[in-house]
């Protein structure tokens, strides 16, 4: 790494984002029209509105940007940040509308923000400045169950999700679907179970997926699979620790550290990610966990060694200045453009494989499509298969001690006689979508000579299916 990159300005979300689909749109050999359409926000909404809180008036800045409507509803997050800016909001959506195209989920591209810290707000504060939030966005149809659904971002949850649905079907009370205008909603309210931790729950798949191709591996200087690997999370929030906890518990993989706000945990051996995640949560902060090695500079460990290094907190964190010092083998990005543009490049040229956040983290929008889907058809799903699957098991397990003579073991006989449910289906649905999609990357980037990488790869299998999907509209 020379000292000139590692001394680059750093550009903004939009900007990486940007330098990355230009990257991608130069191999397509794309209509420069055409790849202006793609690239550009089709529509932003800024608001500014006053709640009276404990008697006194505060006021609040919040944004909701529409990237792209090739396919509607448009679909993102509402994420509550005292550093949200619309220049985030912007790069955000775009990343949606490229995430969406690229896991085959038929929605556009949306993204929303609130400027405002949640932990500095009670739950009854945070309910009237979701409502009212929702009200503007709802009354310039940026909230609408057929052309613009919000779901769960950072700082925002299931509970914030209620609200605003309910606000929606409040003011929307003749919209059949109005249960379908928001996703990440609880599974009383109309949600669907396995959305709490879709996201981490695809990252684990993404990542068993490219340990599943020994020549992607073989890039990487690693062998076989997932069991043994060592593994650093940046982030324990929903989605890091979701990806932790499934990887070193269902594939083995040795999470060996931890950073969060107030620093980070190492332990060679591995730590238990479900204790360093109550512990947090009790705490407060991972400092003082027992039985690890506290750093207290926690984004040092990005440069830690390790095999698979998992950003799963913010933008930008890892850029021209620390590139050169990253260690880990594999960079799974977890959270949204935590690689930036320059750092991309640096990474590239020193071999380290970077599994995109737009593939990786797409296991959430994938599952809230699911959830639109259950809410529009209004019916869960498995409720008219499941007991035709498990009589047909069991006509199965019938079969079987017919024709050996033998009885079938119990535990086997209760699996084969067991039908589906909304869990299953689910997981099944998610697992294929990601395997799918990394499959049409994978093939990108090994068959066109000009693709150098996966970003690259995922970017020109979405900006083909966008541009696709506006040309055969006659645009």
């Amino acid at each position: 790494m020379t000292k000139k990159q590692a001394h680059q300005p750093q550009r903004s979300f939009t900007e990486n984002v940007d330098r990355m689909f230009d990257r991608a749109a130069s191999i397509l050999d794309l209509d420069p029209g055409m790849a202006e359409m793609i690239r550009q926000c089709n529509a932003i909404y800024q608001v500014r509105f006053s709640v009276k809180l404990k008697g006194n008036l505060r006021s609040f800045v919040g944004w909701r940007a529409l990237h792209s409507e090739h396919r509607l509803p448009a679909k993102g997050g509402i994420r509550y940040s005292d550093a949200a800016n619309l220049d985030e909001v912007e790069a955000l959506a775009a990343l949606m509308s490229y995430k969406c195209a690229v896991v085959d989920v038929p929605f556009g591209g949306s993204k929303g923000a609130l400027c405002i810290d949640p932990r500095h707000y009670d739950a009854e504060d945070l309910e009237k400045i979701t409502r009212r939030f929702a009200r503007e966005l709802i009354k310039k149809s940026f909230i609408n169950t057929s052309t613009n659904v919000p779901g769960p971002d950072m700082g925002t949850t299931a509970r914030e999700m209620a609200w605003i649905s309910d606000t929606y079907r409040t003011l929307c009370p003749e919209d059949i679907n109005a249960i379908a205008c928001v996703t990440g909603k609880p599974e009383t309210q109309g949600g669907i179970r396995g959305r709490v931790e879709a996201t981490g729950r695809g990252v684990q798949y993404g990542i068993r997926e490219f340990f599943r191709n020994p020549e992607d591996v073989s890039k990487t200087g690693l062998s076989g699979g997932l069991d043994g690997k060592r593994i650093i999370v940046q982030g324990l929030g929903n989605v890091g620790y979701h990806a932790g906890k499934y990887l070193s518990e269902e594939d083995g993989a040795h999470v060996i550290g931890v950073i969060e706000r107030d620093g980070a945990l190492l332990d060679e051996k591995g730590l238990n990610v479900e204790e360093v995640y109550q512990w947090k949560v009790e705490q407060g902060g991972i400092k003082g966990f027992p039985n690890a090695r506290f750093v207290e500079d926690g984004n040092s460990l990005l440069e830690h060694e390790c095999d698979i290094l998992i950003p799963a907190a913010l933008e930008g964190q890892i850029h021209g200045d620390n590139a050169g010092r990253v260690q880990a083998k594999i960079v799974a990005e977890a959270a949204n453009g935590p690689v930036t543009f320059n750092a991309d490049a640096i990474l590239r040229e020193r071999g380290i494989i970077v599994i995109p956040d737009f593939y990786l983290n797409a296991g959430g929008v994938t599952v809230s499509y699911f959830e639109w889907i259950k809410n529009i058809s209004h019916i869960r799903f498995g409720r008219l298969e499941r007991r035709l699957d498990e009589m047909r098991g069991a006509r199965i397990v019938e079969v079987l001690e017919h024709m050996t003579g033998r009885q079938v073991p119990g535990e086997m006989a209760k699996k084969l006689a067991q039908g589906a449910d909304e869990l299953d289906l689910v997981r099944s649905g998610l697992e294929d979508t990601m395997r799918l999609a990394y499959q049409a990357i994978r093939e990108t980037w090994l068959e066109d000579g000009r693709v150098e990488d996966l970003r690259t790869a995922a970017f020109v299998v979405a900006l083909r299916k966008i541009a696709r999907s506006y040309e055969q509209v006659g645009l």
